[in-house]
C-alpha cells in the first residue's frame, strides 16, 4: 500500500492534565495523515483497544513507575490490530497482533514490541484480558507473591474486574477458597458465576459485618488493587504469615489531597511486624521474563476448557473511549472494559 492510499488516522490526545476526576475537556479528538511504517516496523489498524485504571497515572505528571503521557500526546493503550502494512520479517499484512498502540485507529509500532494473536484460539479482545495483561497481572502476582496453598483463603477486591476475577478463578485452581469484594448485587452475581466461594458487597451498610462472615478463618492472601476502606476492613482479618501482592490502588487515583485522620503508619507497620506479613508491590512487566510463558500456557489451558470464564464490557466506537474510561474509575463497568474501534 502506497503512502497516498494510507487512510487517515483518529486519535484521542491528553488535552490537558485533570486535576480530580478526568472530565471531557481533558481529552482532545483529532484526524491525523497516517504515516507510512519505516523498517522493522507495522502499521495496525486497530480493532480493540483496553481501558485499564493505570491510565489515570499516566494523565498525571507526579513521580510514578512509568513516564506521563506529555500533553497533545495519544493516550496510551494496549491494543489489539490488523497489520496494514509490514515492514518487518514474519509479519504480513492480515496479521493481528497485539500491541501498545494507543486511543486511536491506526499506529505504527516496532515488530520487535508485538505479538501475534490466533483468531481460532479464542476472541481476540481476550489478549487484552484474561489472556492479557490483566490476566498475567492477577497470575504473576499470585504466583511470585500470592503463592495460595490448599486451604487458604485468597481475598481480592475490584473483584468483578478483569484482574481481580482471575485473581478469584486462579485462585480456585489452585487449591484455595475464593473470596471476592465487588460494589452492587449484579456484580456479586457474576462472581457467583465465576465460582467465588463467597462474595461481599463493598457499598452495604453491613460490609465490616459480611467481610467478616466471609473469612472465618482469616485471610491468607489479599490481592491488593483498591485501597481505602475495603483495605483497611481486610486488613483485620491478616493471618500470620499472610501476603500482599499490592497492583494497584483505584480508590485513590483521582484524590486531589492526602486523606484526613490520623497518621495510620504505625500501626500498618506494627501489623506486619507483628503478623510477619509480606507486603509487595509490583509492576506486572518485571515478572514476564520468569512467568509469562506459564501464564499463557496455564492460562490458554484454563480458559479453552472452562475452568477459567471471562465477562467482557465492549464499548463501541473510538469516541466513546474518554465516558467509558472515566465510567470505569467509578466502577460502572462489569468485566474486561474494551472499545471495539473497528471491526
Amino acid at each position: 500500500m502506497s503512502t497516498e492510499t494510507l487512510p487517515d488516522t483518529t486519535r484521542i490526545v491528553l488535552a490537558s492534565r485533570p486535576h480530580g476526576e478526568p472530565t471531557a475537556e481533558n481529552f482532545r479528538t483529532e484526524t491525523v495523515a497516517t504515516a507510512a511504517p519505516g523498517e522493522g516496523e507495522l502499521l495496525v489498524r486497530t480493532q480493540y483497544l483496553s481501558l485499564d485504571p493505570y491510565m489515570r497515572g499516566r494523565m498525571s505528571d507526579a513521580e510514578s513507575y512509568a513516564a506521563p503521557t506529555p500533553v497533545d500526546g495519544v493516550m496510551p493503550a494496549g491494543t489489539v490490530g490488523e497489520v496494514v502494512v509490514s515492514r518487518a520479517d514474519g509479519f504480513a499484512p492480515g496479521d493481528v497482533v497485539l500491541a501498545y498502540g494507543g486511543w486511536q485507529s491506526h499506529a505504527v509500532v516496532p515488530a520487535a514490541h508485538v505479538r501475534k494473536v490466533d483468531p481460532a484460539t479464542a476472541p481476540v479482545s481476550t489478549a487484552l484480558g484474561v489472556l492479557g495483561m490483566p490476566g498475567f497481572t492477577a497470575y504473576a502476582g499470585l504466583a511470585a507473591i500470592g503463592r495460595p496453598q490448599p486451604g487458604e483463603t485468597v481475598v481480592t477486591a475490584a473483584a468483578a474486574g478483569p484482574v481481580g476475577s482471575a485473581v478469584g478463578q486462579i485462585a480456585r485452581q489452585r487449591g484455595a477458597r475464593a473470596v471476592g469484594i465487588a460494589g452492587g448485587p449484579r456484580k456479586l452475581e457474576m462472581l457467583r458465576e465465576l465460582g467465588f466461594d463467597a462474595v461481599v458487597d463493598h457499598r452495604s451498610d453491613t460490609f465490616a459485618e459480611d467481610l467478616a462472615a466471609a473469612v472465618p478463618d482469616g485471610v491468607d492472601v489479599y490481592f491488593e488493587n483498591v485501597g481505602g476502606r475495603v483495605t483497611r476492613e481486610v486488613w483485620r482479618h491478616l493471618n500470620l504469615y499472610a501476603r500482599v501482592p499490592v497492583c494497584g490502588l483505584v480508590s485513590g487515583y483521582n484524590a486531589t489531597s492526602l486523606p484526613e485522620g490520623p497518621d495510620r503508619v504505625p500501626a500498618l507497620m506494627s501489623s506486619v511486624l507483628t503478623k510477619s506479613l509480606t507486603l509487595r508491590g509490583f509492576i506486572q512487566t518485571e515478572f514476564v521474563p520468569t512467568h509469562h510463558d506459564d501464564f499463557l500456557r496455564e492460562m490458554g489451558g484454563w480458559v479453552a476448557d472452562g475452568s477459567v470464564r471471562y465477562h467482557e464490557d465492549v464499548v463501541e466506537g473510538l469516541e466513546q473511549a474518554p465516558a467509558a474510561f472515566v465510567g470505569m474509575l467509578r466502577g460502572e463497568n462489569h468485566g474486561k472494559l474494551v472499545v471495539r474501534v473497528a471491526d
